[in-house]
């Protein structure tokens, strides 16, 4: 009770300072409305603002049309419910404890939303949150428990309890949202919205309208689908989230559970259950128009599947993966068109800083992978838009080092709220506001936790610059990576042991080291994760992958 106490003085204080420092003529509304956008696992290669070739994405595009888009921007930890953690928070993951997806967030952490709403805000969330049921310092919330649904999806609300909804889930998550702005925005209050999609998050359910353009449409592959892992160390073999061994056939890819029986096609993990669970939750309606248009799918499939090399598998399985997770975006870039043409319908433009973003970078067959974790530029990096009309140049570009451990202390500054100083992050005020001499951010500071768990991507932590990454992977194998962006942008050359590269490696390891002082990491908090780990098992727990494979693990990493 002390702790809530002393945050509400604290936030009062706060807003109280704030007003003092206007000028006479100022009011409250004057300080910038925020709307962060941000959907799950959306990959920077799936705009067309960064890359045209796989979709087009003319809504989203609008935001860097209007600001200014980062070429370079990167998140801390590369996983769902870490990521939202830091973004709100301002803190690495080793600091606000949400190290991963499995292990409560700390609900004494202060967040920006709380402290925007202590200085006067108006706080709205509507979407995936990923952790926690009761997001603090919002007025108002509806928000998907867990993960989410895709089709007629269930939200748990501030003021309403559960409610079940009908109608596709990013459709949904955008009704509620301008229905907030139109009924309950105060117009005399500056507001922070928090629109925050599902998709695209795997399995990649896209809405009924865009089902018969995207199950017809392919897509050029990667250069590196087939990649062997070699010249890498041990980690990347090791992952578990190549499309062809490691991506569901049903759950995934949609062929249906018969059709895999009559075919004899292993499932992977609870395949067939998730494909199931997602017919179950359509209604007699959607569920038929699937089979439309995916009935045809699984025909052609059963009839070519006999003949198919473990090559022509993974290409199919490549394409069936496209033209889901890209038909879910088709669905997002509606929406957000949606809500600009709303903006600027009700003159909400001028003073809106408007940020479109995700959690996370994904694969999207880059080394022949789906999911995320991994530090390779796929993943670690992630798109990043920014307009804020009068104070953002139209059109523009930065290569600056920026991440979501930013967020907190940029929307904080454009307030005029002054953030706690154990925020770790810097404002990107100077970027947006044509000041970069004002940046001098060299390097970024990345640290992966979740292993052993699903996907089996081992912990590692790494220093990033413009031009090198140096990674370190500790835990059951100690190795150590060097990837020089420049030369080899397709990550798939480890020159840590390469005499040209001693000096620089050299370097990089003394810059390692300070960066984990400045940010509070060490060895030992590491241990710390992994003692936990190590309890949990002892007390007959484990997660992620079982229980048996995690032993198995504790066992090599005891050796």
């Amino acid at each position: 009770m002390k702790k809530h106490s002393s945050l509400l003085l604290v936030g009062l204080a706060m807003a109280s300072a704030f007003s003092c420092q206007q000028k006479p003529e100022e009011t409250v509304q004057e300080r910038p409305n925020i709307i962060f956008i941000m959907s799950d696992d959306h990959a920077y290669q799936a705009i067309s603002a960064y890359d045209n070739s796989l979709i087009e994405t003319p809504n989203i595009d609008r935001i860097a049309d209007m600001g200014i888009l980062f070429t370079e921007a990167s998140v801390t930890n590369s996983i769902c419910a870490p990521s939202r953690a830091t973004i709100l928070t301002g803190l690495h993951s080793h600091l606000n404890g949400k190290v991963d997806n499995h292990y409560p967030f700390d609900t004494t952490n202060v967040t920006f939303p709380q402290l925007l709403q202590n200085a006067g805000y108006q706080t709205a969330m509507f979407g995936k949150l990923h952790f926690g049921n009761n997001p603090k310092g919002f007025d108002e919330f509806k928000i998907l428990p867990g993960q989410g649904d895709y089709y007629n999806p269930a939200f748990i609300t501030k003021n309403e309890g559960r409610i079940q909804t009908e109608g596709y889930v990013t459709d949904v998550i955008t009704d509620m949202t301008l229905d907030w702005l139109e009924k309950d925005r105060k117009k005399e209050d500056p507001f922070l919205l928090m629109y925050l999609h599902k998709a695209p998050h795997r399995a990649w359910y896209m809405a009924e309208r865009h089902m018969e353009e995207f199950t017809q449409k392919s897509f050029p592959e990667p250069e590196t689908l087939f990649d062997d892992y070699s010249g890498r160390t041990s980690a990347a073999a090791e992952a578990e989230m190549n499309i062809l061994d490691h991506m569901g056939w049903s759950g995934d890819n949609k062929v249906f559970p018969e059709v895999m029986d009559k075919l004899g096609i292993s499932e992977i993990g609870p395949d067939k259950v998730r494909f199931e669970n997602e017919m179950k939750r359509m209604t007699d309606s959607q569920r038929a128009n699937f089979m439309k248009y995916y009935t045809p799918i699984n025909e052609e499939f059963e009839k070519a599947y006999p003949a198919m090399s473990e090559e022509d598998k993974m290409k199919w399985k490549y394409q069936r993966y496209m033209q889901d997770y890209l038909g879910t975006i088709k669905a997002v870039d509606e929406n957000v068109g949606r809500l600009l043409d709303y903006l600027e319908a009700n003159d909400l433009m001028e003073n809106t800083i408007i940020v479109y973003t995700s959690d996370q970078g994904f694969y999207l067959g880059e080394h022949g992978w789906y999911d995320k974790r991994f530090v390779y530029d796929e993943s670690f990096k992630t798109p990043l838009l920014v307009a804020w009309p009068g104070k953002t140049k139209p059109g523009t570009q930065s290569d600056e080092l920026v991440q979501n451990l930013d967020f907190a202390q940029t929307f904080l500054d454009a307030a005029g709220v002054e953030a706690p100083a154990k925020m770790q992050g810097e404002s990107m005020i100077p970027l947006l506001t044509g000041n970069e001499d004002k940046w001098t951010r060299d390097a970024v500071y990345y640290h992966y936790y979740e292993y052993p768990a699903e996907h089996m991507v081992n912990r590692h932590y790494a220093l990033v610059s413009k031009d090198y990454k140096l990674i370190h992977y500790y835990f059951v194998e100690d190795e150590w990576e060097l990837i020089d962006r420049k030369k080899d942008p397709k990550e798939l050359k480890n020159v840590y042991d390469d005499p040209a590269y001693a000096a620089i490696r050299a370097d990089l390891h003394d810059r390692l080291e300070k960066l984990r002082e400045q940010y509070q990491d060490s060895t030992a908090l590491s241990q710390q994760y992994i003692d936990r780990l190590v309890d949990d098992y002892e007390n007959g727990k484990a997660y992620g992958v079982g229980r048996e494979r995690v032993g198995k693990v504790l066992e090599r990493w005891e050796k």
